[in-house]
């Protein structure tokens, strides 16, 4: 019955219109508001083939994981580029987890990954693939 619906996450924000210029202008992103359902967004990815919904929440707590990854081929040029768009990136040093002087993580077992937040603290990541 699920295996052919077009699933799709969704997650909540403090501030929609905060929300919607960080992931359309910052993140240049298509994203659409919708009034008729309560000032939700649709951010879409790849054209209209992944939509993600963003809803505004009053009392919303951000998540304290990762919400959403964007796979890029160049994370040290996705990193660059982001960090001229006004985004700030995280960083970490720890025993399990460091970041080097561009805010990546690399050889901690896993990709290349640096993550930063939206204007609602939700965590958010570039991470390095492929393909």
């Amino acid at each position: 019955m699920l295996k052919d619906s077009k699933a799709f996450s969704g997650f909540s924000v403090n501030d929609i219109d905060k929300a919607k210029d960080f992931y359309g202008e910052t993140l240049d992103l298509q994203v659409d508001k919708n009034d008729e359902m309560g000032g939700m967004l649709t951010v879409h990815i790849n054209g209209n083939d992944n939509n993600i919904l963003i809803y505004p929440k009053p009392n919303h707590t951000p998540a304290t994981f990762t919400i959403l990854n964007f796979p890029v081929k160049d994370i040290e040029a996705a990193v660059k580029e982001l960090k001229a768009r006004g985004v700030r990136f995280e960083r970490y040093d720890s025993e399990y987890l460091k970041t080097d002087e561009n805010n990546i993580s690399k050889g901690n077992g896993g990709p290349n990954i640096a993550w930063f937040t939206d204007p609602a603290g939700n965590i958010l990541s570039v991470i390095e693939i492929d393909s």
